[in-house]
């Protein structure tokens, strides 16, 4: 039995923390959205070494590409139009927009490394 690959278990840890903060936001909010829950069934298939992980894992991965991208386009704009009103608050705490593109671009960056590498596709395809 192969050993799970490093970096494939540093997301899977990564998507716990982040299942965990989705069901959070879920029970407070009442609100379900795909692009925080998507995230369970990727995990689930990851846990259970399924071969349809890895393409569910490429997905997410995408949507959140996507998502990331029209927030971004969507910032962007607003700038042009009043750039004093652009601002990332988390808990009334103001982060600094360099930082917050340098942690998207790493956390994406990341994903895309382990879902794309021959280690996570050999370690899904075989039982």
């Amino acid at each position: 039995m192969i050993p799970v690959p490093a970096r494939l278990a540093l997301l899977m840890f990564l998507y716990c923390l982040l299942t965990a903060g989705a069901l959070w936001r879920a029970l407070g909010t009442g609100a379900l959205d795909v692009f925080t829950l998507g995230v369970v069934p990727v995990l689930l298939g990851l846990i259970l070494r399924q071969s349809w992980a890895c393409m569910a894992l490429r997905l997410y991965v995408g949507i959140q590409t996507l998502g990331c991208a029209a927030l971004a386009i969507t910032a962007l704009i607003a700038y042009r139009i009043t750039p004093e009103e652009v601002r990332v608050v988390v808990q009334g705490q103001e982060l600094p927009i360099p930082a917050v593109v340098i942690g998207l671009m790493a956390l994406l960056g990341f994903q895309y490394w382990v879902a794309f590498s021959a280690n996570t596709r050999n370690y899904l395809a075989r039982h």
